[in-house]
């Protein structure tokens, strides 16, 4: 386009220059362009999905169901799980040693050197500490505040009106608000002090109750203010946060003096200084670490010491690198220890608590088989002297409270009427489908998922008929692909 906004073939040229092309080149592309897109949707014009597939689809989809659920505890059990005898002990132990074996641990020397661990040293001037309270003031004296909403209104006259109207009893703060089409979220101003307000803000701190008052000035023109709570002024005095200060103080000190030393650390393990050398050298805390996934706490808590820990290998020279805190540390891997079975002497409580969970589990599936026979032949959940819970109209790919997914699963694969045992890991469940209701196709809702799944059901296979076309043209003009060669051309461009 021209300046005066009509087509400008002088524009139009430089452009495509600019693009590397003429004219002839860009109309062209043009042409095929739209051709392509003129044969794209004979190929898949006029396409419609099954309605025996789309209604079958929003049936299965929308179809909700009434059960009731038992959760089958070690209480139902005629007698307890007793105690493991030594051998039942010793064939879990050895059927299952995964949980009782430790994992790959790498023993590691580390050199450590943290704020905290510094900051008893460090000496911190008073004249500082206030410097540093007056400096934070805010933070320590903060004065009396409102919690406070302001509605803005073009002129004066319409703020008054609508203050009258309040007054009057004829309305409220929030229908206002609303007949302006806002919320009150959309006013909250939050805490303000008397000075934020500016020219309202004596208005609002005379107060002494939640209250509206207005119409009064603002930086937006006149308002209503609704002040809705007071808060009371605050103020930690110098001695009150002493203390605080002092801390923060020493520990900025501390990560100073750090940093300062970072360098002469660095020339010490450049030299070739070991760590146990380094450590008495520069002050630093030596010490040896157990690491593996389970390892907390120390170092252990933080995730550069982590990261490294994770990759570091017996060759590698010992770097010093920083932690979050401002502290600095370096390591040396010793050892690697393969997962390793733990002793049945050391873990035999948690080997004879393992066996008394499992034999509840294999207890109380067998109780839910004995249970559900009974109910397969005519008794009812209810007449067994069970806990149940009802739940109604469970939507498919719901949830069920307090129960584990397979829950949810189980009832949509049961028959109305049907009973079913629900075993996982977290327990063994009972349940009784009590009712299909099936879905009402002329329900809105229902009506709208229909047409979901019928544009996608067209969009499928539009695209399926699509390719099969594109293949067909393909074989049918001798083209082929080199996949290889075309992934070795991208895998080289990226």
């Amino acid at each position: 386009q021209g300046l005066d906004g009509a087509f400008d073939r002088d524009t139009y040229t430089l452009w495509l220059q600019q693009q590397g092309l003429s004219e002839g080149e860009f109309e062209e592309k043009l042409r095929d362009e739209s051709a392509r897109t003129i044969l794209q949707g004979a190929v898949v014009g006029g396409l419609a999905a099954p309605a025996s597939y789309v209604d079958t689809m929003a049936a299965w989809i929308g179809e909700t169901r009434d059960f009731t659920l038992v959760r089958l505890l070690p209480s139902d059990l005629a007698e307890p799980v007793p105690e493991p005898a030594e051998d039942e002990i010793k064939a879990h132990y050895d059927a299952n040693p995964e949980p009782f074996t430790a994992p790959e641990t790498r023993n590691l020397t580390a050199v450590w050197l943290s704020p905290e661990a510094l900051a008893d040293t460090v000496e911190v001037d008073e004249a500082a500490l206030k410097e540093a309270y007056e400096a934070r003031r805010g933070e320590f004296v903060v004065p009396e505040r409102r919690l406070v909403e302001r509605l803005v209104f073009a002129t004066e006259d319409e703020a008054a009106e609508a203050k009258a109207r309040i007054d009057a009893g004829g309305t409220d703060f929030a229908t206002v608000v609303a007949e302006r089409g806002l919320s009150l979220a959309d006013i909250d101003l939050g805490e303000q002090s008397k000075e934020d307000l500016g020219p309202a803000g004596d208005a609002v701190f005379a107060l002494e109750e939640p209250g509206i008052v207005g119409p009064l000035p603002s930086d937006l023109g006149p308002a209503l203010y609704s002040m809705n709570a007071i808060l009371s002024a605050q103020e930690t005095t110098f001695e009150e946060a002493r203390d605080e200060l002092d801390g923060e103080a020493r520990l900025d000190r501390a990560r100073r003096m750090i940093a300062d030393q970072t360098t002469a650390i660095e020339d010490l393990l450049a030299s070739g200084a070991s760590l146990e050398d380094v450590a008495k050298e520069a002050g630093m805390e030596l010490l040896t670490v157990a690491f593996n996934e389970a390892a907390e706490g120390g170092l252990a808590g933080y995730s550069a010491f982590r990261e490294k820990a994770a990759e570091v290998a017996a060759d590698d020279f010992p770097e010093l690198l920083a932690l979050d805190d401002g502290g600095v540390f370096a390591l040396r891997l010793d050892e690697i220890v393969p997962p390793t079975l733990k002793p049945l002497d050391d873990v035999r409580d948690e080997v004879a608590a393992a066996w008394r969970a499992a034999e509840t589990q294999t207890r109380l599936a067998a109780l839910a088989a004995e249970l559900k026979a009974q109910l397969d032949n005519g008794a009812t959940l209810q007449s067994l002297g069970l806990v149940t819970t009802h739940y109604d109209r469970l939507a498919r790919g719901g949830f069920v409270a307090d129960a584990p997914g397979d829950v949810a699963a189980a009832v949509f694969r049961t028959e109305a009427g049907k009973n079913a045992v629900v075993q996982t890991k977290d327990g063994v469940h009972l349940l009784t489908v009590d009712t299909v209701h099936a879905v009402d196709m002329a329900e809105a809702e229902i009506a709208a998922l229909a047409e979901q799944i019928r544009t996608r059901a067209v969009q499928g296979i539009a695209q399926d008929i699509f390719e099969a076309y594109t293949q067909g043209v393909q074989t049918e003009a001798g083209i082929t692909v080199d996949s290889a060669a075309l992934n070795a051309v991208n895998a080289q461009i990226q």
